[in-house]
């Protein structure tokens, strides 16, 4: 079901480094610059300390189907996710726990089964189903995220995510594929918390954008009303 490949959520998820402030060190009276890399450690774990976090991506390939995400999430097991492809349909996602409520829509629906809807109306109903029912490539996300290093980082310029003051780390992915290699810009605040704010992705085979918010705000995920859900087991 998921058009997204394995790959690129794998790519998505190692990008998570982070890289930060200018930190202290030294004697008194001076300050030492951090590294990049320091930086990308410093980012790593501010965000793998966090209680939530909303994550909105998109990507864009070469072939094949382009696609936009948004992922809310407390990084454990409970998160909503909402994937929509640019050539119509998409697939919405609540996980609580051991339980998934999955919902596509009516254009979703129509391209995985090759058969045009009796009815226009609009599907609305949730189906739920065990988690551990998911597989990769079927278009569900896990609520974790590997916040993890890799690789060499390299400063770039100062600039500004979202009105927050950042700066840019590129990583460049020596295994990205026979023809090329991709390149990661991590945006890491300046100012406050060491969040990353951004992450752009650009390879040969797509490109991709993540932006990271909503830094420990409440999360507000409820399963579906009752008489909107479809079990599964129930369906056969």
């Amino acid at each position: 079901m998921r058009a997204i490949s394995t790959s690129a959520t794998a790519v998505l998820a190692v990008l998570l480094l982070g890289t930060a402030v200018t930190g202290c060190a030294g004697g008194a009276g001076q300050e030492k610059e951090l590294s990049a890399d320091e930086l990308l450690d410093e980012a790593h774990r501010t965000m793998g300390a966090l209680k939530t976090v909303t994550i909105a991506s998109s990507t864009t390939a070469t072939a094949g189907s382009s696609y936009s995400s948004r992922q809310t999430t407390d990084l454990k097991g409970r998160c909503t996710n909402k994937i929509t492809w640019t050539d119509g349909g998409s697939l919405e996602q609540i996980r609580i726990g051991d339980t998934d409520y999955v919902r596509p829509d009516r254009v979703y629906l129509e391209r995985w089964s090759g058969h045009k809807a009796a009815t226009a109306k609009d599907q609305s109903r949730w189906i739920k189903t065990p988690a551990d029912n998911a597989k990769p490539g079927d278009g569900l996300v896990d609520c974790t995220w590997p916040f993890s290093a890799f690789g060499t980082a390299a400063k770039g310029d100062r600039t500004e995510i979202g009105g927050r003051p950042a700066v840019a780390l590129r990583v460049t992915d020596g295994a990205d594929t026979a023809e090329g290699k991709g390149t990661y810009t991590f945006y890491v605040a300046t100012e406050g918390e060491p969040y990353l704010l951004q992450v752009v992705y650009k390879g040969t085979d797509y490109r991709s954008t993540t932006a990271f918010s909503a830094f420990d705000e409440p999360l507000g995920v409820r399963a579906p009303a009752g008489d909107d859900v479809l079990d599964a087991a129930d369906a056969g």
